[in-house]
């Protein structure tokens, strides 16, 4: 046994962490690991469960709050928020990855939080972007990648299954926040409703703080000029599925955004129907996260991924002879279910499609970076689009795009098993 792998072990046994890259070390399992899953499902309820429910805000700051406003430009505030938390995984990625897992998750919490309660304040568009796409979009994204990268250090053979877990708080956060915000606002008003959510936020976020912890530290201090991987686009499994998911992320959010206006402005539910669409959605998307995920962990993420998403963009694309209650709420459904992969695998992909467990949240981070970019501009073109030539056209753009992106993941697979149809990826 060498000096090095003495100090090693001593290390580890003084310390209590592990390498990343000792997968033997992986507990998969036990009680410690699984709070870990407590504290990431928290983590995606006030994360993309807020995202998921802003659906339920664009309606009404279409018709009350920002009404003087377009919806192309309202949709703007979502569309930041939602590239924020992607976007700033290009930081917050090697931040994790060099020990900063503990800071990320107090800073994320306070800005979500604080930003929250700013926005029950704010009755002007400015004051909204900076509160609620802003401050709250930065918070989230502090939160993000750390909640994905950290399961991947304690499950390995069920990752799949523990990410689906962990990440169906965010379908709930999608489910509970609109109805709490559709029912408080007649009866306290826009801005304690949006209090009680942050008062959620709040003592949910805590016991994230409190249990959460890391199980393993980086090897050796990296230098901030390696903290961006760009040779990871030079893999070809790697570049093709990042550029998958870009063209398929831009018209992923075009029913959440537009289904509820859509549904008003054709009279196809009741007004108070109309605003249940988003819960819908997201109770559908509940499961869609959790059985794709388990049947993952046998046949691998990648093999799940594709067909779920080339899926979602035919039934996006069923909406547009969609004019009656049975069928908007059976694509309601439809859609919630194959899009729930869209956010609890693409982190598992990548953990499969990273050789070095070391760099996991630097390659999720420049991933969701790309990915990013597609969400900012896909539901402000879908805004635009909707402007100039109707919804049946919004939902043709957020189809094609989608099986555009499930095509191209297909190439990805192929790169790694080639042409064999049962081989994991």
């Amino acid at each position: 046994m060498t000096g090095s792998s003495v100090e090693s072990i001593e290390a580890q046994a003084v310390t209590g962490f592990q390498s990343a890259n000792d997968l033997d070390s992986i507990p998969d399992g036990g009680f410690q690991a699984w709070v870990q899953v407590v504290g990431v499902f928290f983590l995606f309820l006030n994360t993309w469960g807020i995202v998921n429910s802003y659906g339920i805000f664009q309606n009404y700051y279409q018709t009350e709050h920002l009404a003087q406003h377009s919806p192309s430009a309202i949709s703007w505030i979502g569309s930041i928020q939602t590239f924020l938390v992607l976007v700033i995984g290009v930081l917050t990625g090697p931040l994790y990855d060099t020990g900063y897992f503990r800071t990320l998750l107090v800073v994320g919490s306070f800005l979500t939080v604080f930003g929250m309660m700013m926005l029950s304040l704010s009755t002007l568009y400015w004051q909204v972007l900076l509160s609620q796409a802003l401050c709250v979009g930065l918070g989230m994204g502090c939160l993000f990648v750390p909640s994905v990268a950290i399961l991947s250090t304690y499950f390995n053979k069920n990752l799949g299954i523990a990410m689906g877990l962990g990440t169906s708080g965010g379908s709930l956060g999608g489910i509970i926040y609109p109805i709490i915000v559709t029912r408080l606002i007649p009866k306290v008003g826009f801005p304690w409703a949006v209090r009680v959510i942050g008062f959620i936020a709040l003592g949910t976020l805590i016991l994230s703080n409190v249990f959460m912890k890391s199980r393993v530290l980086p090897s050796a201090t990296r230098s901030w000029s390696s903290l961006v991987e760009l040779g990871a686009f030079k893999e070809r499994p790697y570049a093709l599925f990042v550029f998958g998911g870009f063209i398929s992320y831009m018209g992923y959010y075009a029913p959440f955004y537009y289904l509820t206006p859509y549904a008003m402005a054709y009279e196809i539910t009741t007004m108070d129907l109309a605003t249940w669409l988003v819960s819908i959605f997201n109770a559908a998307d509940f499961v869609g996260r959790i059985l794709p995920n388990w049947v993952a962990d046998y046949t691998g993420p990648l093999n799940v991924m594709i067909p779920f998403v080339i899926c979602s963009g035919a039934i996006e694309l069923g909406l547009v002879g969609s004019f009656d209650q049975s069928s908007l709420i059976a694509l309601c459904v439809l859609f919630g279910f194959f899009t729930g992969p869209f956010i609890s695998l693409p982190s598992t992909v990548l953990v499969t499609l990273t050789p070095d467990r070391e760099k996991v949240g630097t390659r999720i981070g420049m991933a969701l970076t790309c990915i990013a970019i597609s969400m900012l501009v896909g539901t402000p073109i879908a805004g635009e689009i909707l402007n100039r030539s109707g919804f049946a056209n919004v939902w043709v753009f957020g189809g094609v795009t989608m099986i555009g992106g499930g095509l191209i993941m297909i190439a990805s697979r192929l790169s790694i098993t080639g042409l064999k149809l049962k081989a994991w990826a």
